[in-house]
This record gives structure tokens, C-alpha cells and sequence, in this order.
């Protein structure tokens, strides 16, 4: 029998299926209306999209990340969960799937499910290089290609800021070339806030991917508006810091004014909450649970709170 109360659940160990009739429960259920606060958002019935500044593309807001939860073995066993999380993923409107060769056999477990799952041409493949060195770059790339099963790579980003002018000097070849669709460069700590500020400005990035969340707003300041002026797409990792935040509202019942813009987790809340900005272009909270997968895309469907909700948002997380 399920104990747990609304909102929480979220480092339980279960890994039940969701079953087609649920996810059209979880699709009905978003509310109705129309999407708003948000620039090229789509009405609900369809994943919330983003525009790429630099070429006009859709993407849709909810991403995937791959850290430590696709880095599994090759049987079938041990990853059938996560074929499930990427066949819901594709079935429910994501597209963005963000790697890197510094998360152990990820890239490959990624590439071996979509060509099982016959959705490469779903998806938005992200990754990135995490060398020193314009060959040991080239190598590397190379491999993540192979690994991802893809002759092109549509993002591939300097993974936190290693050899950053060396990587960007190939990615900018590799562009021109059609081997990449578009380059970015990535941290995750508000510490690297200064050089990405630097970049941003200086070298014509189509991504940066920043850390940033309900509790961690540091980007708000400055990184988010200069993203939007200069038209460069952002990629939020840590959306939830690791899962510190459920530990933060854990036994809590979500808020019933969450419902004023079609919140029924506290999944969604975080993750609406970073939506909701509209220099956000797409987040990549990593999961490698189902039910946890179909509540995630969920926060991409439905209304997403102004800024006098943002900031109510914002309030009950500090008195916690």
C-alpha cells in the first residue's frame, strides 16, 4: 500500500512503469489555457518550446540529463529502466538529451537506447569535450560520435571551461563543417561565473549551460540578462541541486495556490520556477526512474507563474 503524501516519493527506490493510459492522464491533466510569461510558448496540449536565438529552432524546455544515472552497464537488466525513461521522454515531447565523456559509459548507454528505441531522429543529442588539447579534443569528439551513433552532434559544448579557446577554435571549424549544429561552453558551479560572463560577451556562443535553481538564483543577476541581449540559448543544470531541494520540503505538502499555474509536484514547482524565466531556454534534471521522468515533463505543460508568483515561490522556499 502507497503511504507517501503528494510531493514526496522523489529517492523512494521503486521503478514502476507508467502505462499509455497514464500518460495520457499525465497530459490531460496539465490544465488548460494558454502557457503564459513566456516568449514562442506553445498552448498546452504540447511541451512548452524555447527559441534558439541564433537560428529560430524550437526546443522544448524539458530536457535530460545523463550524469551518473545513464553511466550503467551494457545488460539488459541493468538498463531497462532507463529505456523506459527514454522512450517516455521522446513520447512526451522532450528532445534534449545532454552528455559527456566524463560521465563514464553514458554517452554510449544513450546511443545503444535510441537506436533501440528507433528515436535518434527525436532527439536533440548535447554533449561535450572534457580534454586538454586540439587533438585530444578531435579524439574525443570522435569517440562521443561514435558512442552517441550520430554523424553529427547538435551541441557540443567545452565541458567546464577545459582548454576553452583551444576547444572553441575546433568547434568553430567543426561547425562550418556540418559536424556540429551548435557550440556552447558549460560549469556548474557560481564560481565560474566571471569567465562565463567573459564569454557570453566576447566569443558568439549559441549555448552556455549555468547551474541555476529556486534556491541558487545567482544567474538572475547577471548571466540570464546577458544571455538574452546578446541571443544566446541557456541550459540549466542542478536544476535541483542534486536533490537537496526535495530533502528541503520533504513531509511538506505542496502549497495549494501551486495549482494557480498547473503544479501538482514539487518537481514541477522547481522546475517551473526556472521556466518561467525567459531567458531559460531548457533544463536537464537527470532521473533514471520512469515515474520520476513523467513528472519532470510534466512541468513543460501548463501555465507557468508571473513575477508576483515568483516571488512567492521564492518566499516559502526561505522560510523553510
Amino acid at each position: 500500500m502507497n503511504s507517501k503524501k503528494p510531493g514526496q516519493g522523489r529517492n523512494c527506490g521503486d521503478q514502476a512503469w507508467l502505462t499509455r493510459r497514464d500518460v495520457l492522464k499525465l497530459i490531460a491533466g496539465a490544465g488548460a489555457g494558454l502557457v503564459v510569461g513566456t516568449a514562442g510558448a506553445e498552448p498546452v496540449g504540447s511541451m512548452l518550446k524555447r527559441r534558439i536565438p541564433r537560428s529560430g529552432e524550437m526546443l522544448p524546455a524539458v530536457g535530460l540529463g545523463t550524469a551518473r544515472t545513464f553511466d550503467v552497464g551494457s545488460g539488459e537488466q541493468a538498463r531497462a529502466a532507463l529505456k523506459e525513461v527514454l522512450r517516455l521522454f521522446v513520447e512526451l515531447g522532450g528532445s534534449a538529451v545532454d552528455s559527456s565523456p566524463m560521465y563514464g559509459n553514458a554517452e554510449t548507454v544513450v546511443g545503444d537506447l535510441a537506436a533501440g528505441l528507433g528515436v535518434q531522429g527525436s532527439l536533440f543529442l548535447a554533449t561535450k569535450v572534457w580534454t586538454e588539447g586540439r587533438d585530444a579534443g578531435i579524439r574525443q569528439m570522435e569517440q562521443s560520435m561514435r558512442r552517441m551513433r550520430s554523424k553529427r552532434i547538435d551541441l557540443m559544448q567545452v565541458h567546464n571551461l577545459v582548454d576553452t579557446q583551444t576547444q572553441l577554435r575546433t568547434l568553430r571549424e567543426w561547425k562550418k563543417a556540418g559536424k556540429i549544429r551548435y557550440l556552447g561552453v558549460t560549469h556548474y558551479v557560481v564560481g565560474a561565473f566571471d569567465e562565463l560572463e567573459k564569454l557570453i560577451k566576447n566569443e558568439g556562443l549559441d549555448f552556455v549551460q549555468l547551474p541555476y535553481s529556486i534556491a541558487t538564483r545567482e544567474a538572475e543577476q547577471r548571466l540570464l540578462p546577458l544571455a538574452a541581449d546578446t541571443g544566446t540559448a541557456v541550459m540549466v543544470n542542478r536544476p535541483f541541486e542534486k536533490a537537496d531541494l526535495f530533502h528541503k520540503v520533504r513531509g511538506r505538502k505542496l502549497p495549494d495556490w501551486a495549482g494557480e499555474f498547473d503544479c501538482h509536484s514539487w518537481a514541477q514547482f522547481f522546475l517551473k520556477y526556472i521556466f518561467s524565466h525567459p531567458a531559460v531556454t531548457c533544463a536537464i534534471p537527470a532521473t533514471r526512474k520512469p515515474k520520476h521522468l513523467a513528472d519532470n515533463m510534466r512541468s513543460g505543460y501548463g501555465r507557468l507563474p508571473d513575477k508576483a508568483m515568483r516571488r512567492r515561490m521564492v518566499s516559502l522556499m526561505e522560510q523553510l
